[in-house]
């Protein structure tokens, strides 16, 4: 009776797997097409390679999958991070790939104002630990920058007075990089804008700035949200130009402030501290200009009385020179007297040598001379002849040395007819061992060869067989009937005529000869 009711149709609907999952899907869809969910993002790492976000939704005691497309996550205000606590606005729908619900999130939000501050606050962080708000990485900023880059939008307020308080301190040229100061895209563009300020180059069609000032008026948290972004912090820490951060009020505090080389507390407190006061500074050379005035007269004055000090204080110039003339007058009284002296004493000196320089003197001293000039031609005779005797013993044992050279080339003429005779007979033996060799080997091939020739084969019995072509066949599938071929055997050549398989051999018919005076047909071997 069990297997009749068990064996029985049923009225319940039959879906397959996919039917059935689509339905689901179209009622959690059409059930909640709309809503928004509060929880904590849990297991965000990044965007896919497609482009597309995917992570979790968790609170303290559910879970759900979630999930951003491409587009949605581009056009985002704010980005999911891991721990954040969120609101998510979507719709619900289904994976059937997996059997899994989820959320397609089109919108998010941190939950309230502390989610946001609790945002920065880790932001701030981790980004400190990287060193980005270091102060001994901070720049000075430059005294009296003549070229000032403004990051901010051209259309409000800040521009206009930033420009007005540098017009009334000191004017300079003011290079404006519009961004947007709001929005979802805010933060990209003062990236950039900042960015494209340092990838100026100096000297070229447009000036770069000697100073960056990023400016912004007050808002609310959310407002101000986008000087909170990651980039603009990172392109403010590494910038090259020192850099001014101006955004808000004096009580609003956003990240770019720390990473910035100084903060000011509104847009026009940053103009006051780019730039000095231009009439303070005309005030204040002029006022230096007075006191170098002064001074210089001072020290003139000082210079000119230390002069009369030390003029007084010198001698006069009779007094200097009243020593100097007193030795000349003295030495002018005797000069005529010293003269005399001097030409007595020398008449005197000159009368002593010429009592010297007496004839019976000179011949002794031509004598002395005359000998000695003697003296030196006869060492100088004997210093040639024993030079000359040198030159006799250097010749005679060269003379003996080339004597010997005939000798020494008859020995050397023997020696070399002796050993070409014995390479001549060594070459000799040496060409017929080889003869004898290369003979040898000729008879070891040639006898190779015959083994190894087919002539061999056909004194067996064997014979080769070609077509008229003179191809060997080594096939019965080669040859036709009729076919005219060339048999070769060990003594000889003979022609054959092929004929088909299966008729009697009959003796080819001899060709009849030709009538005389008719040409011959003549045979193919």
């Amino acid at each position: 009776m069990s297997d009749l009711i068990d064996d029985s149709p049923t009225n319940a609907t039959e879906f397959t797997v996919s039917e059935l999952s689509g339905s689901i899907r179209r009622t959690v869809e059409d059930a909640f097409g709309y809503v928004r969910v509060r929880g904590e993002i849990s297991g965000y790492r990044g965007p896919h390679s497609s482009g597309h976000a995917y992570f979790s939704l968790k609170d303290d005691k559910a879970r759900i999958e979630a999930v951003i497309w491409k587009g949605v996550f581009s056009r985002l205000k704010h980005r999911p991070e891991e721990g954040l606590e969120v609101i998510a606005t979507g719709k619900i729908t289904t994976y059937p790939g997996s059997s899994k619900y989820q959320i397609v999130i089109e919108q998010i939000e941190p939950a309230g104002a502390g989610a946001l501050m609790a945002l920065i606050e880790e932001r701030r962080r981790r980004l400190a630990a990287e060193g980005l708000f270091d102060e001994g990485r901070k720049q000075l900023l430059p005294f009296m920058p003549r070229v000032i880059g403004v990051v901010t939008s051209p259309t409000g307020a800040v521009i206009r007075d930033i420009l007005h308080r540098l017009e009334d301190r000191f004017p300079v040229h003011v290079i404006v990089w519009p961004v947007r100061v709001q929005g979802e895209t805010s933060g990209e563009e003062v990236a950039q804008a900042i960015t494209g300020f340092n990838a100026l180059a100096p000297g070229g069609p447009i000036a770069r700035p000697e100073l960056i000032i990023v400016a912004r008026g007050g808002g609310s948290l959310e407002d101000l949200w986008g000087f909170n972004d990651e980039a603009v912090v990172r392109a403010a820490a590494s910038s090259d130009i020192p850099l001014i951060s101006a955004v808000g009020h004096e009580t609003d505090w956003t990240l770019i402030d720390h990473a910035a080389d100084r903060r000011a507390p509104t847009p026009t407190g940053a103009a006051e501290m780019a730039v000095p006061v231009k009439a303070d500074l005309v005030a204040e050379v002029a006022g230096l200009a007075a006191r170098l005035g002064s001074a210089q007269s001072r020290t003139l004055d000082r210079r000119r009385e230390a002069v009369r000090s030390l003029a007084r204080a010198l001698p006069t110039l009779d007094s200097v020179l009243a020593l100097p003339r007193q030795r000349l007058d003295r030495s002018a009284q005797g000069l005529g007297q010293a003269l005399q002296l001097n030409t007595a004493n020398r008449r005197r000196h000159f009368e002593r040598q010429a009592a010297r320089v007496t004839p019976v003197a000179l011949v002794s001293a031509l004598r002395d001379k005359r000998q000695r000039v003697r003296d030196r031609a006869a060492r100088a005779d004997r210093a040639q002849e024993r030079r000359l005797d040198a030159w006799r013993a250097r010749l005679d044992r060269h003379a003996a040395v080339l004597s010997a050279v005939p000798r020494r080339i008859a020995d050397l003429q023997s020696r070399g007819r002796d050993r070409l005779k014995g390479l001549h007979h060594r070459a000799d033996i040496a060409l017929t061992q080889t003869l004898s060799q290369r003979r040898r080997g000729l008879d070891a091939q040639s006898r190779m060869l015959q083994s190894l020739s087919y002539h061999s084969v056909l004194g067996r019995g064997f014979a080769v067989i070609r077509d008229s072509g003179r191809a060997v066949l080594s096939r019965a599938s080669q040859v036709d009937a009729g076919t005219l071929l060339a048999i070769e055997f060990a003594d000889g050549e003979v022609a054959a005529l092929t004929q088909s398989p299966g008729q009697p051999l009959s003796a080819p018919k001899k060709p009849p000869r030709p009538k005389r005076g008719e040409p011959g047909q003549g045979t193919l071997f």
